[in-house]
């Protein structure tokens, strides 16, 4: 008689994980793809490296709730927001460090980039994207029309795009005006990603759609239809595909083929009435993590369609996810404060 594979047998058998008693608010891996890092809302960091999967380290980063993660601009560490107006930077061993005082600010995004040469890091507040190098120090502050709701650099650091209300703003990093190609569409933007070219910027928003401009001839590109809002979205390493969560299932929405305009979305790993609630794109195949309201894990490979149960439900609804920069390692975590590594690679 064939033996029952349990959903959790990935998990059991390939991961490290542990109960953090707070939201996990964000998930990533350093820039080695050695470390990763689950930011909670009651202010601290979890950490655990590759090389050590069983020890866990707690670092104090906020006096009060962590509101968004990012890996530093270093090979290690990362830095940090919360909402008592700091700008922190985690080291691998748990120390922490003030980047920046806003003073009773939220600062609400954070983000960086890093090619070995040029090293900038980016943090909203209010209605003020504060662009700085990577020790920390201003470069630029750019006002916007209203509170910035998200931040992407483009895949050479060339642009910073910030999502707000009615729109999104594109800025040229080294730019002298500091004017910006300002993208506009009516309604309440709440995130923002580049493609891998460049050539399209796309938000998601409260009515529980996305929207895209494509840059090159201006083209607008509106994909709805969602059952709840868009928390993540990510586009395959080749840019073929848009990957989004906000529905009973992972939306694929094609960027190829004249897409995605006029072309129905690829939908996977769907059909039980449970909403997918984040996801993370592989960055090295064409597969998508996704993580569901119940707490199941899978991962699924565009290519082939098939599906792979990562984790089984029970632990809270899953919350953040991110991949290693190699693809070999996948961290999750969970509204309930359950945090684990999967470790994918060959044995």
């Amino acid at each position: 008689m064939g033996e029952t594979v349990s959903a959790d047998h990935i998990l059991q058998t390939r991961g490290t994980s542990t109960e953090c008693d707070a939201f996990v608010v964000d998930a990533c891996f350093d820039r080695e793809g050695g470390q990763a890092a689950f930011g909670l809302g009651d202010g601290t960091v979890r950490l655990v490296s590759r090389a050590n999967p069983q020890a866990w380290i707690t670092a104090e980063a906020h006096d009060g709730a962590l509101l968004s993660l990012a890996r530093n601009t270093a090979q290690s560490g990362f830095i940090t927001g919360g909402d008592d107006g700091c700008l922190m930077r985690v080291a691998a061993d748990g120390g922490t460090s003030r980047v920046q005082k806003f003073g009773s600010r939220w600062v609400e995004r954070v983000a960086s980039f890093s090619d070995g040469k040029s090293r900038m890091l980016a943090a909203s507040v209010g209605k003020i994207l504060h662009l700085m190098d990577g020790a920390g120090t201003t470069l630029k502050s750019l006002e916007h029309p209203s509170t910035v709701t998200g931040i992407a650099f483009d895949a050479k650091g060339k642009r910073v795009a910030a999502s707000h209300y009615n729109g999104a703003s594109l800025w040229f990093v080294a730019s002298k005006s500091d004017s910006p190609r300002r993208l506009e569409w009516k309604g309440s933007h709440t995130g923002v990603v580049f493609s891998p070219d460049g050539d399209c910027v796309v938000t998601s928003m409260q009515e529980n759609a996305l929207h895209g401009w494509r840059l090159s001839d201006g083209q607008h590109m509106r994909m709805s239809g969602y059952p709840s809002k868009t928390q993540a979205l990510g586009f395959t390493r080749t840019g073929k595909w848009l990957a989004s969560s906000g529905a009973e299932s992972i939306v694929l929405w094609p960027f190829h083929g004249g897409g995605p305009m006029g072309k129905a979305p690829t939908e996977m790993a769907g059909g039980d009435n449970v909403l997918c609630t984040t996801l993370a794109v592989h960055p090295q195949q064409d597969a998508v993590a996704a993580g569901f309201s119940d707490g199941l894990v899978v991962m699924a490979d565009i290519t082939s369609a098939r599906i792979l149960p990562v984790a089984a439900t029970g632990r809270g609804a899953v919350s953040a996810m991110a991949w290693s920069a190699d693809g070999t390692h996948l961290a999750f975590g969970t509204e309930t404060g359950f945090a684990a590594v999967i470790d994918f690679t060959k044995r």
